[in-house]
């Protein structure tokens, strides 16, 4: 009994596989179609989608465009090929905006968008791009069952793109640019006021100012430390308990003993 079902298995996969083969070489369209959709359907996407990139243009302007533009989309979507999903959903929004797969369609081109956001340390240009996506979804749809989760989504998109904001002042900072390393601190607290960073941001900016000032030729020591002792209020204004508040005091006791010499 094993043997013949065996058999038997062997004999429906190949005779499939012999039909998918005979109706990707044929010309006519109609079978094309109806495969694609079957296969879409049982989740065999590779296959799916090979026949969906013959009869995408061939279908263009006709009825049937709609729904399998938006299966050739959502293809791309199942295979994690998200820059051609996002590409594929985007088109799709603009060519049917009164579809009832619009919403769909357009949650799910941000998201493709979203997935491919790197990781902090590198550039952060799809960031970007899927922060302004599912933005656009929120406007759009702000009624939406999946708004929580898109705002959700851009929460954690921004998190990481302020890390990144953070990470490159840090960086300056190690390497002892600390002109350029306060600069940036100055533009990310403006452009992150409510970061979770901005303590950490503050104290390395004052720290910074305290080291170009020790390190400095004698002319200009006093007007650095002047700017330290600024900045030291500045973070002391919001964080008196704060994390980094022990190394700050001892830094600020030491910018006042320098001072006291030009008094």
């Amino acid at each position: 009994m094993k043997r013949i079902f065996f058999i038997l298995s062997a004999v429906l996969f190949f005779g499939s596989c012999s039909e998918y083969q005979k109706v990707l070489k044929d010309d006519e369209l109609a079978p094309k179609y109806k495969m694609a959709e079957e296969l879409y359907n049982a989740k065999k996407y590779k296959k799916a989608l090979r026949l969906f990139e013959q009869i995408v243009p061939q279908y263009r302007g006709k009825p049937q465009a709609e729904r399998i533009m938006y299966y050739y989309a959502d293809t791309y979507y199942q295979l994690e090929d998200y820059y051609l999903s996002g590409y594929q959903f985007e088109r799709f929004t603009k060519s049917y905006p009164n579809s009832e797969k619009r919403e769909e369609a357009f949650y799910k081109g941000a998201k493709s968008y979203y997935f491919l956001s790197p990781r902090f340390s590198l550039d952060q240009a799809d960031t970007d791009k899927a922060i302004e996506k599912l933005q656009e979804y929120i406007n759009e749809y702000p009624d939406s069952e999946k708004l929580q989760e898109a705002n959700k989504l851009v929460a954690e998109l921004r998190e990481k793109r302020e890390k990144k904001a953070f990470e490159i002042g840090k960086q300056y900072h190690h390497r002892e640019d600390y002109k350029v390393a306060i600069e940036s601190f100055d533009n990310f607290l403006v452009d992150y006021p409510g970061s979770t960073y901005r303590e950490k941001a503050l104290y390395y900016r004052f720290e910074s100012q305290y080291l170009l000032a020790i390190g400095s030729y004698a002319n200009l020591v006093e007007e650095r430390l002047k700017l330290a002792k600024d900045y030291y209020g500045d973070y002391n204004r919001f964080y008196k308990n704060g994390e980094m508040t022990a190394q700050a005091s001892e830094l600020y006791q030491d910018i006042s003993k320098r001072l006291e010499q030009y008094n």
